[in-house]
């Protein structure tokens, strides 16, 4: 689609994936027919579901974590280079991010079940290794070399929006803002030749608003906080993201981090490595890895204080707006 042309019409698609929704936004001429692009897009997120959901037991991926030791399993393609990103991140990251914390996710009441008092003490005693030790891949071949739950939560939203992506390349879109619950990724530029306009949330439990804004051409965004998915134990709210060190949720974590990325499924599974390391040793990693990433934390009376890592987030400390 021209840039110059004066006749595009904003178009909007949006529907269902992964216990929330995905949208996507672009110009398209006069006259154009969204219809087919929504299907393939609905189509695209649907198998990245049905390929990597912990919530449907007849998953690959549930598929692969019910396979026994030792056994080759053969699996999509797709699920192939989301396992080997994940397991590349979560070596880079020390470990810090881990595609291993199933058990962990399900015994604390992020699965399909509610929270499990005995299978929380299982997952906090039961010895670790990452899942980067005792998952082997081989094309599109994989085995556990040991007992492993495997759980793609941190990476697969991510991947998602970059299926969105790749779909509306396919038709010839190469300009959009496509996403899935928060996790952007940005294409091209908009029809006037701005970048697109993406708002970072604020860390706030009891309601959206905005707490920066970025500006992004081709590269993709994405947040972990622990203001949207909690479990309240003994009148403390503790996150969804898991520290592999526990087997528990993180203890102290950021209020929020996010990482920008040429990828999404880069930048959802860097945010969530970064929230388990916390602020001194998440941006210390951060600045070594090249990322990019703003790390927000509370502090006295509720204010929030930023620290950026990066050309695009500013590699230094400064008191969030308004405080």
């Amino acid at each position: 689609m021209s840039k110059m042309s004066t006749d595009l019409v904003r178009t909007a698609l949006n529907g269902p994936t992964m216990g929330t929704r995905w949208s996507a936004l672009f110009f398209a001429p006069s006259g154009f027919d969204p219809g087919p692009v929504q299907a393939a897009l609905q189509a695209a997120v649907d198998a990245v579901d049905a390929q990597m959901s912990t919530w449907k037991p007849d998953s690959d991926l549930m598929r692969l974590n019910a396979a026994p030791v030792g056994d080759w399993q053969d699996i999509p393609a797709d699920l192939a280079r989301v396992l080997a990103l994940g397991l590349a991140i979560g070596r880079a990251s020390g470990g810090a991010f881990d595609i291993g914390m199933g058990d962990a996710v399900r015994a604390w009441g992020f699965g399909p079940a509610a929270a499990d008092p005995g299978a929380i003490r299982a997952a906090m005693q039961a010895p670790r290794r990452p899942a980067h030790e005792v998952l082997d891949l081989d094309g599109t071949l994989a085995r556990k070399t040991a007992p492993v739950a495997l759980d793609l939560n941190g990476i697969a939203k991510g991947h998602g929006v970059d299926r969105l992506a790749k779909v509306l390349q396919d038709h010839g879109i190469r300009d959009a803002l496509v996403g899935i619950d928060g996790e952007m990724r940005a294409m091209g530029l908009r029809p006037d030749g701005s970048p697109w306009t993406i708002a970072i949330e604020a860390p706030d439990h009891n309601r959206r608003a905005p707490h920066s804004i970025v500006t992004l051409q081709d590269a993709a965004v994405a947040t972990s906080g622990d203001y949207r998915h909690w479990v309240t134990v003994q009148g403390r709210n503790l996150s969804h993201t898991m520290d592999p060190a526990r087997g528990a949720p993180v203890l102290a974590p950021p209020a929020s981090v996010t990482v920008i990325a040429p990828t999404c499924a880069e930048a959802d599974a860097w945010a969530t490595a970064l929230m388990v390391l916390g602020l001194e040793a998440g941006a210390r990693l951060a600045r070594q890895a090249g990322l990019d990433a703003l790390f927000l934390a509370r502090g006295e009376a509720g204010h929030v204080q930023r620290l950026g890592i990066g050309r695009l987030f500013a590699d230094k400390p400064a008191p969030a707006a308004g405080d």
